[in-house]
């Protein structure tokens, strides 16, 4: 299983989608003469016009089928994007209208292929046909250069998705936040060096951090944001924003670490304050507090005390996160 937009085909630019179109439509001429050659290099043109734009739009997945975390995250990517949107629509309704300008074209060579087959059906000679087809050409020309900004933008949204991490939303999730510096890489490198190594993926200013760890043959994965859920909400700006609405379709539970030995660079209490405003947006799944670094200093309230670099708790807190998932695998239906 792959995330939704990873095997997206290459979207092809206006001119060389003209060139395949006019040089195959050439090949198909040369293969037959008079009436039926001019006929043969209209529907062999207007064929792979048609054909090629609705394939760029069926290859994309229905977005209001995907599971809302993709959906959402998409989203976000998409309303950074400046060639994919304008400041009045931005984000996933910023694709959808470029697919309906790529949708409209290809219809509309369908059109201009059914049209001049009637005319060159009616036409008196060759050289009329000749003339007929060429006018056919030049329509089906401009209608593909027409939808040229909308190809572009199209291959920017798929260049912008193809990476996104290769996040299963239908497995048990465990979302670990915290600010900068207080253990949050070390606790999954920890956990999960046994049996899988830690995926990184770009996404936007920062990386999104996929782990996975298996308890009881069920595979949980371990997401860490830094750069995202590593600071307030009003730090956020509005694409961010965005990406951790995403994240509250993940989450199973969230860990959140924090570091009362003051080492990380921030005081206990701006800690606090941030695991208050994630217990406040994650607020329909468990959030535990876990005190990192505990050999230094245990001076903070917290469901946990570990210290990775010491390995104490460490599986504790992994086995608490799991609890606290309380995940029970559907069952085959029986009678």
């Amino acid at each position: 299983m792959s995330q939704p937009f990873e095997n997206l085909p290459t979207t092809p630019r206006s001119s060389e989608l003209i060139d395949k179109a006019f040089s195959r439509a050439a090949r198909a001429g040369r293969a037959k003469d008079g009436f039926d050659a001019q006929s043969s290099m209209l529907q062999t043109a207007a064929n792979i016009c048609s054909d090629n734009l609705e394939n760029v739009v069926t290859e994309w997945p229905d977005f209001d089928g995907l599971d809302p975390f993709y959906r959402d995250l998409a989203d976000a990517v998409l309303a950074g994007e400046t060639a994919i949107g304008s400041e009045d629509q931005r984000g996933v309704d910023a694709l959808r209208q470029h697919l309906s300008e790529v949708t409209w074209a290809s219809r509309k060579a369908a059109d201009i292929r059914g049209e001049y087959h009637t005319k060159l059906r009616n036409a008196s000679d060759v050289d009329h046909a000749r003339k007929l087809r060429k006018q056919a050409f030049a329509r089906l020309a401009d209608v593909v250069e027409q939808v040229e900004d909308s190809l572009l933008a199209i291959a920017a949204a798929r260049e912008a998705l193809r990476d996104l991490p290769d996040i299963r939303p239908d497995e048990p999730t465990i979302v670990v936040a915290g600010y900068p510096n207080v253990g949050k890489s070390s606790f999954v490198n920890s956990v999960t060096r046994a049996s899988n190594e830690i995926n990184s993926y770009p996404f936007t200013t920062t990386e999104i951090h996929v782990g996975h760890v298996e308890d009881d043959h069920i595979r949980y994965q371990l997401v860490d944001t830094p750069g995202l859920l590593d600071r307030p909400p009003q730090e956020r700006n509005e694409i961010e924003s965005q990406a951790v609405s995403a994240l509250e379709h993940l989450a199973d539970a969230v860990l959140v670490l924090v570091d009362a030995s003051g080492e990380c660079g921030y005081p206990i209490e701006v800690q606090l304050e941030l695991r208050d405003a994630l217990c406040e947006r994650f607020a329909e799944v468990p959030v535990l507090t876990v005190a990192n670094k505990a050999d230094r200093s245990r001076d903070v309230e917290a469901d946990h005390y570990m210290s990775v670099t010491e390995g104490e708790n460490v599986e504790t807190v992994l086995a608490a996160a799991i609890e606290a998932v309380d995940y029970e695998p559907e069952l085959p239906f029986e009678e």
